[in-house]
C-alpha cells in the first residue's frame, strides 16, 4: 500500500538535504510522523495546510517500513498510518509539488 506525507516546502528542503528527518513540528510533538492513505490525503491537506501553497507530496510504500509504522485510529475513528522512525529519504518512492488551486490541493492525477 501506498502512503504520503505532505510537507512545506523549506521542511521538503530539510530532510532533502540532510537525507532523514523526524518529521514537521506536529510530528515532533505527537512523537512519530503523520502520514496518510489516499483516501485520507485530501482532507489532510485542507485541515492542516488549508490555504496553504508551495507543498510537496512525498510517496511511501507502506510495506518497507516494517514495524516502525503502526496504524492508529484518529479522525472519527479511522486508522492512519503513524512512523516511529526517522523517515530517510531513501524511503521514498516519488515527490510531487502539491500546488493549491482555486477548489483546494492540486493532488496528482496518477497517485497509485
Amino acid at each position: 500500500m501506498i502512503i504520503y506525507k505532505i510537507f512545506r516546502r523549506p521542511e521538503w528542503a530539510t530532510f532533502d538535504a540532510q537525507g532523514e528527518t523526524l518529521g514537521a513540528s506536529i510530528d515532533l510533538a505527537d512523537g512519530y510522523i503523520h502520514f496518510s492513505t489516499k483516501d485520507q490525503a485530501a482532507e489532510t491537506a485542507a485541515k492542516h495546510f488549508a490555504g496553504e501553497d508551495d507543498l510537496v507530496l512525498v510517496a511511501l510504500d507502506a510495506e518497507t517500513l516494517k514495524d516502525a509504522l503502526v496504524w492508529e485510529p484518529s479522525r472519527g475513528g479511522q486508522l492512519f498510518p503513524h512512523l516511529y522512525r526517522a523517515l530517510t529519504r531513501a524511503d521514498c518512492l516519488w515527490v510531487a509539488d502539491l500546488p493549491l488551486g482555486p477548489d483546494g490541493h492540486q493532488f496528482p492525477k496518477d497517485m497509485t
